[in-house]
């Protein structure tokens, strides 16, 4: 293996791996991202790679793990080039049927295919998935069409010649204005211009410099940096030396949450490969310039992805936040100037580099360009990872990408932002998804969480999750944050246990300010989100809860009654056979009654009965 040291070096390299992986050869790729394993896709792969050796396709078709394809809950996934068709749900009893049927005979597999929720269609190419067609992907351009472990399939798809073009034909200041003049702004929560954090930490005073990748992803629910770093890991760390010449730094850190062991693996892969061939190292690219990376884990922190409390910890020190006034970009690890920015943002900038600003810039709104990677979850019908346009609207979302809602309920509202974003409701699913108006909204981007809700979520119970979360997660460094999270939290099972009074909502929302303005980080700062955002837009919920004893959306166990309509039931014995607590009587084939003495509340009568007997108040 020859260390590359110019760009026709590496264009040469392009050429000949292109040569030996035969563009157009017949592939057969399967998702091994962190879900589809969960579910099985390593079994698929060994019995595929078998049952082709059985039928003579060993070495005619290539068989390939990749990373994560995005639509996780349609696992294990399996994609045929180049025909592009893809089949979901795939078990490794399949794979002879796959093998005879699709790669000998040309013929699709009808009960794996995708079913369009709308028009009930089957559907067999790739890009025609609702899921898929209305994406636009930068971040995650290249996971699930290349083996994570291998350099020379990143090589390949152009990887590293924005190294090689910033490196030999651009300057410090050029690649940073390059950054600016994209728009590129900061993907782990806060929004920040890279550009502009970039200049300030190569522009701040001291010796030696410091990178770090953000790689700790605490949202519930949330994988959008895990699946980047599993399935294209090198997008990442090219983007970290690119941004490491440019503010003058030698070393860089990726730091990652020890839970995500897939992604560690694959990155220290990624690292090894980059070393041999000189990406990085001394001299790279005959530049002179020097770089590393080297990987730690976190702890499982959610505060250590505040960048202050990271560094603590990167520094062996308790994950807890300082004080804002001391910019990281100034005094950070080590108390040397550091640029922190998370991992999507990092793997945006090779193709800001080889793209062009204006290119980057053409997309998104006026303070939004790029896009964006969400984890779309919850009562949606299509559920996974999908990376929009800045702008795109919430309806596009849910019911483009998405598919719609969930048994065809009724939207109510989308959380977005993690546990300290807020609730977005119906009245604005038409308003365009980006920093400036998620944050007029009550909301914000975060690091791009989006749970749907219906009309079946309490949102007074989704406020208690998230600040309960948050009290948790909590550092317990400064008092506004340490007690008044947790007295918010103690408000709000007041309420949905029936002991709210008129004087609770007032009171949560003169501690959400105190909160707000007096916490040390933005943990404490933004905690109080969930809690306004639900009593800007469902206040009429709480004042059920306080009033009137009632949870609309029957979801608060002590203010449910289960009752029995006697002119709908049947006597069919079914809740009075499947009743825990032997709280249903009555004789067969006529009215039954419930014992609110013995009811616990726990609603298997109500799912059990065909009928809609059972009311819930």
């Amino acid at each position: 293996m020859e260390t590359i040291k110019t760009l026709p070096e590496l264009e040469k390299l392009r050429k000949n791996i292109l040569a030996e992986l035969k563009p157009g050869h017949p592939e057969i790729t399967v998702c091994g991202g962190t879900g589809c394993l969960s579910n099985g896709s390593e079994q698929v792969a060994e019995a595929l790679a078998e049952e082709m050796k059985k039928q003579g396709l060993d070495g005619k078709v290539t068989l390939k793990k990749t990373g994560c394809h995005g639509f996780c809950e349609r696992g294990p996934l399996v994609t045929i080039h180049p025909q592009d068709i893809f089949y979901q749900r795939v078990g490794f009893k399949d794979a002879a049927e796959i093998v005879g049927e699709t790669l000998v005979k040309g013929a699709t597999i009808d009960r794996l295919l995708y079913e369009d929720p709308q028009s009930k269609a089957k559907i067999s190419r790739h890009d025609e998935i609702p899921f898929y067609k209305h994406q636009v992907r930068i971040a995650l351009r290249n996971n699930g069409r290349i083996d994570p472990t291998n350099i020379r399939e990143y090589i390949a798809k152009g990887g590293y010649a924005a190294l090689g073009k910033a490196l030999t034909s651009m300057t410090p200041e050029g690649i940073i204005d390059t950054v600016e003049k994209a728009g590129l702004r900061g993907r782990g929560g806060g929004g920040f211009p890279a550009g502009r954090k970039w200049r300030s930490c190569r522009e701040a005073h001291g010796d030696g410099r410091y990178v770090v990748c953000n790689g700790d992803e605490g949202d519930p629910g949330a994988f959008m940096d895990r699946s980047i770093m599993e399935g294209d890991p090198h997008s990442v760390i090219e983007g970290m030396i690119i941004g490491a010449f440019a503010i003058g730094s030698n070393q860089g850190y990726i730091y990652v949450r020890n839970e995500y062991p897939l992604a560690v693996k694959h990155l220290n892969i990624a690292l090894d490969q980059c070393r041999a061939y000189g990406f990085l190292g001394k001299n790279i690219f005959n530049s002179g310039f020097d770089f590393d990376i080297r990987i730690n884990r976190g702890g499982g922190a959610f505060v250590c992805g505040e960048s202050s409390a990271l560094m603590a910890s990167l520094e062996g020190r308790a994950g807890e936040p300082r004080a804002k006034y001391i910019h990281t970009v100034e005094r950070g690890l080590w108390d040397k100037p550091t640029n922190l920015n998370n991992v999507e943002t990092w793997a945006n900038v090779p193709e800001i580099i080889n793209r062009g600003a204006n290119w980057f810039a053409s997309l998104g709104t006026k303070g939004s360009k790029g896009t964006k990677v969400f984890s779309l979850v919850g009562k949606v019908k299509n559920t996974g990872l999908v990376e929009v346009p800045m702008g795109i609207t919430l309806r596009d979302i849910i019911f483009k990408v998405g598919g719609g809602m969930l048994k065809d309920k009724e939207f109510k509202a989308v959380q977005t932002g993690g546990p300290s974003g807020g609730c977005i409701p119906k009245s604005l699913i038409d308003m365009p998804v980006d920093f400036d108006e998620l944050t007029k909204a009550g909301s914000m981007m975060g690091s791009g969480g989006m749970i749907v809700m219906d009309e079946s979520d309490c949102m007074v119970d989704v406020a208690k999750y998230f600040t309960k979360f948050l009290e948790e997660e909590s550092c317990g460094k400064c008092v506004p944050c340490r007690e008044g999270v947790r007295r918010m939290k103690e408000i709000l099972i007041d309420i949905t246990e029936g002991r709210g009074t008129e004087e609770s909502i007032p009171l949560i929302e003169e501690l959400a300010e105190t909160i707000t303005w007096g916490s040390l980080c933005a943990l404490g700062g933004t905690a109080a989100n969930p809690v306004l955002s639900t009593l800007r837009y469902f206040r009429d919920e709480y004042e059920a809860h306080i009033k009137e004893k009632r949870c609309p959306a029957g979801v608060c166990k002590e203010l449910i009654t289960y009752t029995i309509l006697e002119e709908l039931c049947t006597g069919c014995h079914r809740c009075f056979r499947e009743c825990p607590q032997k709280a249903v009587s009555g004789e067969a084939k006529k009215p039954h009654t419930i014992d609110p003495a013995k009811c616990i509340k726990c609603g298997i009568c109500y799912d059990v009965c065909k009928f809609d007997a059972v009311a819930k108040k």
